[in-house]
């Protein structure tokens, strides 16, 4: 059970995520989408299901953004109406300022009777006024469910600006937090550095780490490494530059990919953090959601190694 390998710490915790049908889709779209959801998902060797809960971040950065914005469907509506066939425990993402203190504690409610995992999510800038904040969704999470196996999130690329994720995450743990996803990882020394003081610091005070999940995604093309870049996914210069230059840039990103991961899981390990793993595929394109699915299996087999 994924509640059971949080809740005992346990490294090599490996998720697959998806974003819900846009919600411009017709029922009949949504369906066949979420067939085929189901015939990929239900093969693959995960101890979880990631739905993410979108927000529109244009006000975040004043760069274009690649894509344009369309919403989707709420996460828990489409994992309960559409995935039922799917027996894989979940992760639903809650963007809480798209909800208020009226609306989200129905949803907490549900969770009691569907037992779900939750990543809560803040705004994406602090230009948006949103009905709810970050601190007040966990006292309701306290209130109405507080067995709720919730998670949040860790940004190690903000680490090495502010210097202070590792404490972030802490307050975050002291709110209820018992584990963590990252955004994706392309910057290993950045992610590294934040382990380094991540378990540092729980050393010092005596504190216990929680499992710190990495995302991991290919790339298939310059197109979709642009988009990467605007939801705020650190790559350094020398590698945006051999991506961009590469003959073949997903097979490229895959081995990086691979690399990363391989190094993150032994480097946690030496230093007593589990570490587990979230893949997903930011494009909807089929070379790219199949490249997703390969590097999952890629980094199933590092986890068995290990």
């Amino acid at each position: 059970m994924l509640t059971d390998k949080i809740r005992n710490k346990e490294s090599g915790i490996l998720l697959y995520g998806i974003t819900p049908p846009k919600i411009k889709h017709t029922e009949e779209e949504i369906k066949v989408i979420a067939q085929k959801h189901i015939e990929r998902i239900s093969k693959l060797p995960i101890d979880g299901l990631v739905l993410y809960d979108i927000q529109d971040e244009s006000d975040r950065t004043d760069e274009k953004r690649p894509f344009p914005f369309i919403k989707t469907l709420d996460p828990c509506e489409y994992s309960r109406t559409y995935l039922n066939d799917l027996v894989i425990p979940r992760v639903v993402y809650r963007a809480v300022g798209n909800y208020d203190e009226k609306s989200f504690p129905i949803w907490l409610e549900l969770t009691k009777e569907n037992q779900v995992h939750s990543v809560f999510v803040g705004a994406a800038s602090r230009e948006q006024k949103k009905p709810m904040t970050l601190k007040e969704a966990y006292r309701l999470k306290k209130e109405v469910n507080d067995n709720l196996c919730m998670g949040g999130i860790a940004i190690p690329e903000r680490h090495m600006v502010k210097h202070d994720e590792h404490l972030r995450v802490f307050s975050k743990i002291d709110n209820s937090c018992e584990y963590f996803i990252t955004q994706c990882v392309y910057n290993l020394e950045a992610s590294k550095i934040f382990l380094t003081d991540y378990a540092k610091y729980a050393k010092e005070n005596k504190k216990e780490v929680v499992p710190i999940i990495f995302t991991l995604t290919p790339c298939g093309s310059a197109k979709t490494l642009d988009f990467m870049k605007w939801l705020g996914i650190s790559i350094p210069n020398y590698l945006e530059e051999d991506l961009k230059a590469s003959g073949n840039i997903l097979h490229d990103s895959m081995k990086l990919c691979v690399d990363i991961f391989r190094e993150l899981y032994t480097f946690g390990r030496d230093r007593g953090i589990p570490i587990g793993c979230n893949v997903e595929s930011v494009a909807i394109r089929k070379e790219e959601i199949e490249a997703s699915i390969e590097l999952l299996h890629e980094v199933k087999k590092i986890m068995e190694e290990n």
